[in-house]
């Protein structure tokens, strides 16, 4: 039994665009991003639910389906943090760039809360579980952190970091120091 997995990114038709290239490194410099996949990512992502607001646009304002499915989607948008609460309209989802969608990446407010020193620094303190959401540690720098969980963000438990066990290296110092100590004696 196989499943279907759909493709969660799309590459430019056109590979070698100049300004395409250079606005693309800029928001892979600006938000600490691997690579341009993660880029692409977002901005398929971003495609999608801009094609569902322009599909529920089409209909008339009375209509249960653009009604219902629209207060979903801009309520889901809400939640995310990405559109302001007072945007209440299908029309503001048109104007979204990716620039709002990468500001809501734990990688992001990692930094913006002073966790770690720079944006590179907070991708290898998430990627090294050092940090968490809630209760839950999260190892990924493109999770999006919804609006009621950002206060939430913090320090794991379980790190070093934040008074938990010693990491492996401070461990074998620790033995390192602990046997001269011994042989002294």
């Amino acid at each position: 039994m196989s499943s279907n997995y759909s493709k969660t990114s799309h590459t430019p038709r056109r590979p070698f665009e100049k300004e395409r290239i250079d606005a693309e490194l800029k928001v892979v410099g600006e938000f600490g991003l691997k690579n341009k996949n993660e880029v692409w990512r977002v901005q398929y992502a971003l495609a999608k639910i801009r094609k569902a607001a322009r599909e529920l646009l089409v209909l008339d304002e009375k209509d249960p389906k653009r009604i219902f499915e629209g207060s979903a989607l801009l309520r889901r948008l809400h939640k995310l943090g990405v559109m302001e609460d007072s945007k209440n309209k299908l029309d503001y989802i048109l104007n979204l760039k990716v620039q709002d969608f990468m500001e809501r990446r734990l990688q992001t407010l990692v930094f913006k809360n002073g966790l770690a020193k720079s944006i590179h620094h907070a991708r290898v303190l998430i990627k090294g579980r050092h940090i968490r959401v809630g209760k839950q540690l999260v190892n990924v720098p493109s999770f999006l952190v919804r609006v009621e969980s950002q206060k939430h963000l913090g320090l794991a438990s379980t790190s070093p970091l934040a008074g938990g066990r010693p990491g492996r290296r401070a461990r074998k110092m620790a033995k390192n120091n602990s046997s001269k100590g011994e042989e002294e004696n």
